[in-house]
């Protein structure tokens, strides 16, 4: 057997297959490009429709990309029966089937991700913008894609979240609503009397302006510490943590000046030293050395 001619005669067929298969190879390049011109007009007509509505920008996001994927998906497997005419749609999506499930062994973490991608972007909790807070990682939303969410530090550094983590794990919304409580710890000395404390220390956080006080101001005797007796100061205000620090500050100097005004005292721990007269080995208490 003559194998170089052997070899000669195949690699003469494949040119030949190879060069029939140039016009279909062009069709499928020409419709490859027709899908990614459909696609991006498919894509800014989807957002100026949902544009119109009330939409989150997670979900519209999602909606975006679901539709650019889906015609890219039409595109390939009309290019693929072009270049293969032996193939179906059926066959291609009984093969697109099988692919998926061993790609899906293969790509568990990355597809884990993408469905928690796709599930956090549909519920209504967490929004671009809100501040959360999960394992950790504490920071503003800024971005929410198939794969990982984006957010910012309080600091301005940004971290990717694989969407798993955030959807597996406890989230705190800090920002759910436009306002939440928040409290500091005031003490007040042993001798004071508490209710007239307690009205001092009212009176001082009702006149602090940017507070919610249609919805009170909780004053609690919290308990007995070691030097002072504790009051918890609980108010509402934004629920931003800027609006936190903001209106704790307000809070921490107006009490503090209220509670001077009144003579009241803020204790902090005292430090009591007793000296002891050295009495020499041999000589008792009050008795005089030779």
């Amino acid at each position: 057997m003559n194998y170089i001619q052997t070899i000669r005669t195949q690699l003469q067929e494949m040119a030949t297959g190879f060069v029939a298969a140039l016009p279909s190879l062009a069709i499928a390049l020409v419709i490859v490009f027709i899908t990614w011109i459909v696609a991006r007009f498919a894509a800014r007509i989807a957002d100026g429709m949902i544009g119109r509505t009330d939409i989150r920008p997670s979900l519209e996001n999602l909606i975006t990309t679901l539709v650019k994927l889906g015609i890219w998906l039409i595109g390939l497997m009309i290019a693929a029966i072009v270049v293969m005419p032996g193939l179906t749609a059926a066959s291609l999506i009984a093969g697109l089937g099988i692919g998926a499930v061993a790609i899906g062994f293969a790509f568990q973490d990355i597809f884990e991700n993408f469905l928690a991608g796709v599930l956090i972007m549909v519920r209504e909790k967490m929004r671009i913008g809100d501040v959360i807070e999960c394992e950790g990682i504490k920071g503003k939303v800024e971005h929410i894609t198939l794969r990982e969410t984006h957010i910012r530090s309080l600091a301005g550094e940004v971290t990717l979240v694989p969407n798993s983590m955030l959807f597996k794990n406890p989230v705190l919304i800090l920002t759910d609503e436009d306002e939440r409580r928040h409290e500091v710890v005031v003490g007040v000395s042993y001798d004071t009397d508490l209710d007239h404390a307690a009205d001092v220390i009212e009176r001082a956080v009702r006149s602090i302006d940017g507070l919610d006080l249609t919805k009170g101001v909780d004053i609690f005797a919290q308990e007995f510490n070691s030097s002072s007796v504790d009051f918890l100061v609980r108010w509402w205000a934004g629920s931003t943590p800027r609006a936190g620090w903001e209106t704790k500050d307000k809070v921490v100097r107006t009490v503090k000046r209220a509670l001077d005004d009144a003579g009241i005292e803020i204790p902090f721990p005292y430090v009591t030293h007793t000296f002891k007269e050295r009495v020499p080995i041999g000589k008792r208490p009050g008795e005089e050395a030779n």
